[in-house]
């Protein structure tokens, strides 16, 4: 079975994690504190702060800005419905906008139509590995005076523009999950350009404490216990965690290198399949291929989506009964039961996201994929009828 992926681990993570099992430092400590420079070193970002996870990251980030009941966020209707619950978990409403249908991100002309006077901030996601249109979202954001969380979850090593993902707004949050381009396990990463911001996030994800465990073990006073001065969250990544992760830091280049070859490979071998739409990128974007997600039409009526998803599903059960993992893009979290039930949205109301979650076909993208196994892939996709 070809999977969707599998993570590019070996015995250098292996290795890696001896230290911190045999210094008996495997909490929060000196290895999170390298792998944040590590990151810092690489995207740009002047201060960045490690975190259980993507969800954790974007939950210290609206906290941190503020964000409180009554309050608006503008976020994009196809996105994984982390992206919306961290504006939920505030008391805060996430209203949802539809989305481009080439690129699979936010509309902005959708997002300007939708601000009111209780939006506070943009939600923007970088979905598979290609960037929001920053531009867009950035000039609405200081038209209104709002803040801009950008959803890098997808976005590690995509650029727009010559700067790196999570750079561009407030803040910016990122995932380690195995799925992505560089692993911890689990775990994420929050970046800013606002030390006052990097600092309220840091006291949040630790439970509210004034100083971190590893600042107090280093101070003559550090049989003292610290002080609790704000309701914080046990957000912490781990020295475990973190030291597979400086190892990823180290193969990302080769990781990421490996996937732009890998998906200009899908590009070639896919471009003309009639209702098949590969992976755009515009003109001054660097797209990260996290994933490597197709649109599927019917070409005898592109826009009968009925008719793409039954084409797309009678593909991917083809694949799979070929030993070929897929997978749908990702959902369209503002249809998703919770958020139907809460607010009353309906397929007609976010059409573009709509049909993203019943056409869009994620194919195995990973370093390893051998080069018979993407052609061969190519070849089904190509041969098939449904």
């Amino acid at each position: 079975m070809i999977p969707i992926t599998r993570p590019a681990l070996d015995e250098q993570e292996w290795q890696a994690l001896r230290e911190p099992l045999l210094n008996g430092w495997v909490v929060q400590g000196p290895r999170v504190q390298e792998f944040e420079a590590r990151f810092g070193a690489f995207t740009g970002a002047p201060h960045c702060v490690a975190a259980s996870s993507c969800t954790t990251a974007l939950h210290l980030a609206v906290a941190a800005l503020g964000l409180g009941p009554g309050d608006e966020v503008l976020v994009p209707a196809f996105t994984w419905i982390s992206t919306a619950n961290v504006v939920e978990y505030m008391g805060a409403k996430p209203v949802f906008v539809d989305t481009q249908r080439d690129t699979f991100n936010i509309d902005p002309d959708a997002a300007a139509a939708a601000v009111t006077d209780r939006t506070v901030g943009l939600l923007p996601v970088h979905l598979f590995g290609l960037m929001a249109d920053m531009r867009a979202v950035g000039a609405l954001a200081e038209e209104h005076g709002l803040w801009v969380l950008e959803d890098a979850a997808c976005g590690f090593g995509a650029y727009q523009d010559g700067r790196h993902a999570g750079t561009l707004g407030d803040v910016g949050a990122f995932s380690f999950h195995p799925r992505k381009s560089i692993t911890t396990g689990e775990g994420g990463m929050a970046t800013t350009g606002d030390a006052d911001l990097a600092h309220r996030m840091r006291v949040l994800r630790d439970h509210g404490a004034d100083r971190t465990d590893l600042e107090r073990h280093t101070a003559s006073d550090g049989q003292l216990l610290p002080d609790y001065a704000v309701l914080g969250y046990n957000y912490r990544m781990t020295d475990l965690q973190a030291a597979v992760g400086c190892v990823q830091m180290g193969k990302a280049p080769d990781l990421l290198a490996e996937r732009h070859r890998q998906a200009a490979v899908y590009d070639g071998m896919l471009a003309d399949i009639p209702g098949i739409h590969v992976p755009v990128v515009p003109e001054g974007f660097v797209h990260g291929y996290q994933t490597y997600v197709c649109r599927v039409e019917d070409p005898r009526d592109p826009d009968d989506v009925e008719a793409a998803r039954r084409r797309r599903d009678a593909l991917m059960a083809h694949l799979q009964k070929e030993g070929v993992a897929t997978r749908q893009g990702t959902h369209a979290a503002a249809l998703q039961t919770y958020y139907r039930r809460r607010y009353g949205h309906a397929p007609g109301d976010f059409p573009e996201a709509h049909r993203a979650e019943q056409t869009s076909l994620a194919l195995p993208l990973f370093p390893g994929l051998g080069d018979d196994d993407q052609r061969r892939i190519g070849r089904l996709i190509a041969e098939h009828r449904a």
